[in-house]
């Protein structure tokens, strides 16, 4: 299972199904000891403690058959026969009856070099020849069963090396299969997905970089939707909170929350949030993090020193407008989103718009000074935890840690490593944000900001390394900038929780998931200096 940053973390019908995937092309695709009915077996997808997905696998007659559903995504039943060989895939909506109608359905079979793909709902299904690597295998991405089903085959054809292409993103990956005991190791772009049993359908398959285990389920299991998030103001707040809709120019609003502090008269000053990397609600929760709502942690604590705070939901996320453009939307596209939201509130007499200071996290360190560039008015910018690297040196260095930490020889890490430039080659291909990702130097941009910079850096962040705030700091003065201020703090990760480690793996079992008051405390310190 391989989840960029960004791009794969939900399942939609169209990049799932137009994904371009590719079958494996040998005599015979399943192992022959699945070609006998079985049961149907469920697993349960855990990151931390927390149940995020479902899986259920049913191996028959010369075809296995699986059945995903993440909470709140659309679920996907596939189906993979061995003669002939074919790959169907069918769609339907998230939460839909168990009989209820697909809103997709896409099959592929290979012809030679090429893959006959078709799309659409049967009757009308609209085909398509798509080339592919010769002996390449189309991996679910989203599926660990499938993972598992594919390291099986790869043992049985005693292949140690196996050409993968992903259904979402179409990345062209190769796959090294290594086996220690009962543990079958599937390692790509430095990813290692552990897949426990002997043979036949494993009793676990975990991913260890991204704290994401499946196990098999005792009992029967269902996916409860998640209860809706509330973003009013706490009862006896000193601010109240208004659900807002922002214009945007390009054809779709933006929705947010509005915290301005209780003043008899005249306008306040603002500060507006950007998220980081991948599609985040408006407080910024993560997966998996129980309780982790930093934009919430920011909104209350400047609310209760007279600063008002919009934050909001990214494109195509939550209430936001804009699903369309979303995955495919740079880091200068969501700058314009920003540009969008301090446009509505400069258009608010309760606003002062000669006030306005942007706090980005993380992408949105990035995306901050792209639109401070762009808009001079803007009053200054908060930098947390922003990059001052390019992505594909960022993405190098995550990569290393995974190779560090997977649990192989140091002969496999030697080879794993030699997999990275190509995936990450793939990766910029075919990836229009991560083209821009991983091409754009942040100091290019830093060095145009003219407006008062805070810089904020965990010093256990092991995502943005905090050498980087020194570099950021010093490209901002190296300019002329002369109103920069950095603050490092120690034991704090890239989500500004106190982590004396800082490793993303143990994110999930951290149990202060609030921000630090440290961290609070200088960004509400320096907004209120700025702002006077």
């Amino acid at each position: 299972m391989i989840h960029s940053s960004r791009p794969a973390r939900q399942w939609r019908a169209v990049s799932l199904c137009l994904g371009a995937l590719a079958l494996v092309r040998l005599a015979g695709l399943l192992p022959a000891r699945l070609h006998a009915q079985q049961a149907p077996v469920t697993f349960v997808y855990l990151r931390g403690t927390d149940t995020i997905a479902t899986e259920t696998v049913v191996p028959g007659d010369g075809v296995v058959k699986g059945s995903l559903a993440y909470r709140g995504q659309p679920r996907v039943e596939w189906e993979q026969l061995r003669t002939p060989l074919r790959l169907t895939l069918t769609v339907f909506a998230a939460g839909s009856a168990a009989d209820a109608a697909p809103v997709q359905i896409a099959s592929f079979a290979p012809r030679g070099d090429s893959m006959a793909v078709e799309v659409g709902m049967r009757g009308a299904m609209r085909p398509q020849m798509v080339a592919i690597r010769p002996g390449a295998v189309a991996l679910l991405n989203s599926s660990l069963m499938h993972s598992a089903l594919l390291t099986q085959l790869a043992r049985e054809t005693a292949r140690t090396v196996l050409p993968v292409v992903l259904a979402q993103g179409a990345q062209a990956f190769d796959a090294t299969i290594t086996r220690q005991g009962d543990t079958t190791t599937m390692a790509m772009a430095g990813m290692a997905i552990m897949i426990i049993g002997r043979d036949g359908i494993p009793d676990e398959v975990r991913v260890p970089m991204q704290n994401l285990r499946a196990v098999r389920a005792g009992g029967p299991v269902s996916l409860a939707p998640a209860a809706p998030i509330s973003y009013d103001a706490p009862a006896n707040a000193p601010y109240t909170s208004e659900h807002v809709i922002i214009p945007t120019p390009r054809g779709y609003t933006l929705a947010g929350t509005l915290t301005k502090p209780n003043v008899a008269r005249g306008s306040v000053p603002v500060l507006v949030t950007i998220s980081g990397s991948g599609p985040q609600d408006r407080d910024s929760r993560l997966p998996g993090i129980r309780d982790y709502a930093p934009f919430r942690d920011i909104a209350d604590t400047l609310g209760r020193r007279g600063i008002a705070v919009l934050r909001y939901d990214d494109r195509g996320v939550g209430e936001s407008g804009g699903r369309a453009s979303r995955d495919s939307a740079t880091s200068e596209d969501f700058a314009d989103d920003v540009l969008s939201v301090v446009q509505y509130l400069r258009s608010r007499p309760d606003v002062d718009g000669t006030r306005i200071v942007l706090a980005g996290h993380s992408e949105g360190g990035l995306i901050a000074p792209l639109a401070a560039v762009k808009d001079a008015r803007i009053r200054a910018i908060a930098l947390l935890a922003g990059p001052a690297i390019t992505g594909r040196k960022v993405l190098e260095y995550q990569n290393e840690n995974g190779i560090r930490a997977a649990p192989v020889t140091e002969a496999q890490r030697d080879s794993l490593r030699r997999t990275v430039p190509a995936a990450l080659d793939s990766l910029q291909r075919t990836n229009r944000w991560m083209r821009y990702f991983m091409t754009t130097d942040p100091l290019v941009t830093a060095r145009r900001v003219t407006q008062p910079v805070l810089v904020l850096q965990g010093d256990t962040d092991m995502q943005v390394t905090p050498e980087q705030a020194e570099t950021l700091a010093a490209a901002l003065r190296g300019a002329g900038n002369r109103a920069v201020t950095l603050r490092r703090f120690p034991a704090t990760n890239h989500l500004f929780l106190t982590d004396s480690s800082g490793s993303p793996t143990g994110y999930a079992a951290l149990t202060d998931t609030k921000v630090r008051a440290e961290v609070l405390g200088a960004l509400v310190e320096w907004t209120l200096r700025v702002t006077r």
